[in-house]
């Protein structure tokens, strides 16, 4: 069982740090200074696929580190 968790942590951190590298970065400093105004603007397509998919990564991350815990 504790093999099974630390293959699942391991596979769900590299997917992870992937989705979110893979996540718009934006226009960073050139809204402070006069940039792009759209502040608010929906996620569409593969940008709200990669979106999602980071939060249920870092549910199952959590889940099995926690797990882990209590089956230590």
């Amino acid at each position: 069982m504790k093999q099974l968790l630390y293959w699942v942590q391991a596979i769900a951190s590299i997917l992870l740090i992937l989705a979110i590298l893979f996540q718009n970065r934006g226009s960073g400093l050139g809204s402070v200074f006069g940039g792009s105004g759209n502040v608010y603007r929906t996620k569409r397509g593969a940008e709200q696929v990669i979106f999602i998919s980071t939060i249920v990564l870092a549910i199952i991350f959590c889940v099995s580190a926690i797990v882990s815990i209590f089956v230590s």
